[in-house]
């Protein structure tokens, strides 16, 4: 173990070395591709090169009407953001981050140079320091972009470790070892402080991961092992007093599950009060004081306790005990104040009251003395206030949500389980509501995160002001929150409650003098038809939320077993598609491209079909969406690529291959190399190859596409545009990139003969692509009619069943001579 952790260091080691090693090297590049009478390198010259895993490490910035707006960024940025959203302001980002790229985006345009900056962020607990390199450019589409490269350096620290390895008290933490009837038999130490280590005078490195049976330390004596075993089956806490030849521990442990947590004092010289009584009392920092068993009366009080208390001396030593407890404590004070013998310490924290009124949580430790002639007991009192604050804060924060401090997920799931529970003993119903807000993400997007954030506040306010009593509202994340309901829980009520509910959430939001309108769908399952446990209860309620989302929103679906069929089939072809896709269940069939000026088959396009065991032929409208979801469709589209290549290199070589690409793979950052790997592999020339995509492709991430066309375009490929005229911003596409092709959507061609509209819009695209030199394929050719229109309209390239449905591979030598030969019988 040692050995292979020595390996581990000296890799991560030489990895930031590396790492370390990048900056010089990119603005090295960053200087080279500088050209004489240029202010700026350009984009393409620093960033489209072979960066290898530096990629990871780069966000490019677009500067645009003086604000900076985030294009592109690779997995390590992303992981670094915890957002791999792109095309958003820089705004939308978290500040830490977004304040440095800023700044250092800003210099480095100001000055005209690479810029280097620092940035410390705080996560988890753990304090980062890391790179930022800004390299500014220019680009052949006119925007100034700016390169960022992130990378952490140094070392990171923990803030809490810092703050417990900086105090004097002994801190540790005990994990419970259960034997086989699944009692606590051992503990192991799994963290401790310097504190600790100095208190059990062995070196932390000896201590942590330790057995306590192993022995070797104080806390290993069989009764301190008993009393812990006792601690941690109670699930309580308690104080342990540790004796030894030459000092005194005390322990003051709490339970949590499987946990302790411990905090070791060293109380060596309040046990050894009888010796120097008076010198300890009267200058010791810790209140104390001595009282009268019989009367509880105050017989002394040290300054720290005048101090701590805030009661003038005077005032102290006319009261008795009583007067410092607050009064709905006086029976358990009382009863405790009876059963102490010769030697006392705190079983529980108390509360005291200060002179000001105000309560404090204390432990307290005792001996019984002799006081000037009085059978006195001496009280030592531990404030311990900020100690219970802030073990009430870790609690709070374990069960609520940071941002709206409604329960979270882990407190909801536990009330809905123990609500489940008491209706099975009465035979009632629970009911669970999943909620979800309608265009909340238009909010963050239009914004920012940060009016986002404030809106979901307001949202909270809201659910907390509609659900009351026993119901419980919970955030799960972002902008979902869950109810449960244990009263009024008959569907009609249940209903009743969800209308007024997506009322209320529906109502306008003022958001710093700006109005907001979100809505809200709700989805509902009732116990126990719709599931007896709170796995199913929120499973089915997801579900009819889903089908509330999908009917428009602002509505409410109670849960219906037909959605679980419908969830239950798309798992089936998750599980159908990945093993159809091992198995090698899919194909290509060829559709030829038929050139109208020249008569002859000009290319085929490559289709994908699915030959499914048992159910035959799947449509790909019902596969392949569900194979872009679960991320598939990549490897799916680089078979695709490789298949379609290889069976196109045995054709004539004027017969061109055309493949379609889905947007999913352009967001992959992988569609370049899997097309230079394809034509590599198989040995098409490349201006065999044609790749189709859609308008889609230019809905997002267009600086970064845009990059991945050209570098496509530069490998001899054509590039054609598929259903054209369908999207919403055709024509700006036309002057974003220089497409080879056009295809004329089948919808157009459809209606061609019957619809003047459809004929001008033909004519249009036609005219369109004469204009620009591109070429028109129409798609879906059915009839002579429609081919007699398109050829008068001037269309270069038609397809269609009209010449021939897709074909396998193995029957397209047999279509190309029989296309051959009616061509010749035609001329």
């Amino acid at each position: 173990m040692v050995a292979a952790n020595r390996s581990s260091k000296k890799t991560s080691e030489k990895f930031n070395t590396e790492m370390f090693a990048d900056v010089p090297v990119l603005k090295r590049k960053w200087q080279a591709a500088l050209r004489p009478g240029e202010n700026l390198p350009r984009y393409e010259d620093v960033m489209l090169g072979s960066l290898g895993r530096m990629a990871d490490h780069v966000v490019l910035l677009r500067h645009d009407g003086g604000m900076f707006a985030l294009s592109h960024s690779g997995r390590y940025v992303q992981q670094w953001l915890n957002d791999d959203r792109w095309d958003i302001p820089l705004s939308a980002l978290p500040p830490d981050c977004a304040t440095t790229l800023g700044e250092a985006a800003s210099h480095a345009l100001q000055n005209g140079c690479p810029h280097l900056a620092i940035a410390h962020c705080v996560r988890d607990g753990l304090v980062r320091t890391y790179d930022v390199l800004a390299l500014p450019t220019s680009s052949r589409w006119g925007a100034t972009l700016v390169s960022a490269y992130v990378n952490e350096r140094g070392p990171k620290f923990n803030l809490l470790d810092t703050i417990f390895s900086s105090t004097d008290e002994g801190v540790l933490s005990l994990a419970a070892i259960r034997n086989a009837s699944g009692s606590p038999s051992d503990f192991q130490i799994v963290h401790l402080n310097q504190g600790a280590a100095r208190l059990l005078r062995q070196p932390a490195s000896a201590l942590l991961w330790r057995r306590l049976a192993a022995g070797g330390n104080l806390l290993c004596r069989p009764e301190v092992l008993r009393r812990l075993r006792d601690i941690i089956v109670g699930g309580n806490g308690g104080q342990i007093e540790i004796d030894s030849e030459d000092r005194c521990l005390r322990l003051g442990v709490t339970a949590f599950g499987d946990m302790l947590s411990l905090t070791v004092s060293d109380v060596t010289a309040l046990k050894r009060s009888e010796v120097s009584f008076r010198l300890l009392f009267d200058n010791n920092p810790m209140p104390m004081w001595v009282f009268d068993v019989e009367t509880t009366q105050f017989l002394s009080v040290n300054d720290a306790a005048v101090r701590h208390y805030g009661y003038p001396r005077e005032t102290f030593l006319q009261m008795q005990l009583r007067q410092i407890w607050p009064e709905d404590e006086w029976a358990s004070h009382s009863q405790a104040l009876q059963q102490i013998g010769d030697v006392y310490h705190s079983s529980r924290d108390w509360r005291h009251l200060k002179a000001d009124g105000s309560e404090i949580h204390v432990l307290t430790f005792g001996r019984r003395v002799a006081f000037d002639g009085y059978d006195g007991y001496l009280v030592a009192a531990v404030d311990i206030t900020e100690r219970r604050e802030a073990e009430a804060r870790i609690a709070h924060m374990a069960h609520h949500d940071g941002l709206t401090n409604l329960p979270n997920r882990a407190f909801y799931q536990d009330r809905l389980r123990a609500s489940l529970e008491r209706a099975a003993s009465g035979n009632r119903r629970v009911a669970v509501l999943c909620v979800d807000l309608d265009l909340f993400k238009n909010v963050n997007d239009s914004f920012g995160h940060p009016m986002g954030d404030r809106l979901l506040k307001q949202v909270a306010e809201r659910l907390k002001s509609e659900v009351r009593g026993d119901n419980v509202v919970a955030r799960l994340g972002g902008d979902e929150f869950a109810i449960v309901l244990v009263s009024e829980v008959s569907p009609n009520d249940v209903s009743d409650f969800a209308d007024r509910l997506i009322g209320v959430l529906s109502a306008r939001y003022d958001l710093d003098g700006l109005e907001v309108v979100v809505g809200a769908s709700i989805g509902i399952s009732l116990s126990p038809g719709d599931g007896a446990t709170s796995e199913e209860l929120m499973r089915n309620a997801d579900m009819a939320l889903y089908r509330a989302k999908a009917d428009g929103g602002g509505v409410h679906r109670f849960f219906e077993r037909d959605m679980d069929r419908q969830a239950q089939k798309r798992r089936d072809m998750e599980r159908d598609l990945r093993r159809a896709f091992a198995g090698g269940e899919f194909e290509l069939h060829y559709q030829p491209l038929v050139d109208l000026a020249a008569n002859r088959i000009s290319g085929f396009e490559s289709l994908l079909r699915w030959r499914h065991p048992e159910k035959g032929m799947v449509s790909p409208m019902d596969f392949i969406p569900v194979a872009e979801d679960i991320g598939l469709i990549v490897a799916l589209g680089e078979w695709v690529l490789r298949e379609a290549c290889s069976e196109a290199v045995s054709w004539p070589e004027d017969i061109k291959v055309a493949v379609n690409l889905s947007p999913v793979q352009f967001r992959s950052r992988n569609l370049v190399q899997a097309v230079i790997s394809a034509l590599a592999h198989s040995g098409l020339s490349p201006r065999r190859l044609e790749l189709e995509i859609t308008e889609s492709v230019f809905l997002a991430e267009t600086e970064a596409n845009l990059a991945i066309l050209h570098q496509l375009r530069e490998l001899g490929v054509s590039i054609s545009m598929d259903d054209f005229g369908t999207g919403y911003s055709s024509l700006s596409y036309l002057r974003s990139f220089p497409f080879d092709k056009i295809k004329i959507d089948r919808s157009f061609v459809k209606d061609l003969v019957e619809r003047s509209d459809c004929v001008a819009i033909v004519r249009a695209i036609s005219g369109l692509g004469r204009s620009l030199n591109i070429t028109t394929t129409a798609e879906g050719v059915e009839t002579e009619d429609q081919l007699d229109w398109l050829r008068a309209e001037g269309c270069n390239e038609v397809q269609g069943f009209l010449f021939s449905a897709a074909k396998p591979a193995s029957e397209i030598a047999e279509l190309l001579a029989r296309f051959a030969a009616r061509a010749s019988q035609a001329a």
